[in-house]
């Protein structure tokens, strides 16, 4: 069985965090640190104008040395606005990731923002429904399951 992107959000139940790119970095880490994730979305208005994430920060940081908390997120941000459907699969999830090493996908639907996939949530789904697959193929083989 394949996984869709659908799917995976409607397991992992998260919500989606968003700010404006002319808010302060200070706030979207505070975001990030009460929600515990390592991301958030940055819109203009309905536009998706890019992903913020904590690496990014750090790594301005190191680079600068003097970035600070108060800049705004418009300032820091440089990266290309990948997105993905809901009815792709995590494979396809996965190679786009990997292919231009990112970490985390929007999934929009019909131009709304309806999640977002990390490398993490995607390997952990992958990895679950193996272990399903694995756990049905045991108890078929054992007889405990019958088709």
């Amino acid at each position: 069985m394949t996984i869709t992107v659908r799917q995976m959000l409607q397991a992992k139940g998260g919500k989606v965090f968003t700010v404006s790119p002319d808010q302060s970095v200070l706030h979207a880490l505070e975001l990030m640190a009460k929600n515990d994730v390592g991301s958030v979305l940055v819109t203009e208005g309905e536009r998706l104008a890019g992903i913020f994430t904590e690496r990014d920060y750090a790594r301005k940081v190191v680079l600068k040395g003097r970035t600070s908390a108060e800049s705004t997120i418009g300032d820091l941000m440089t990266c290309n606005v990948l997105t993905v459907s809901p009815t792709q699969t995590i494979d396809d999830c996965m190679a786009i990731m990997t292919n231009n090493r990112i970490r985390h996908l929007p999934v929009v639907e019909k131009g709304q923002l309806i999640g977002i996939v990390t490398i993490g949530d995607a390997v952990k789904t992958v990895i679950e429904e193996q272990q399903r697959t694995i756990s049905q193929l045991s108890s078929y083989i054992s007889g405990e399951l019958t088709t």
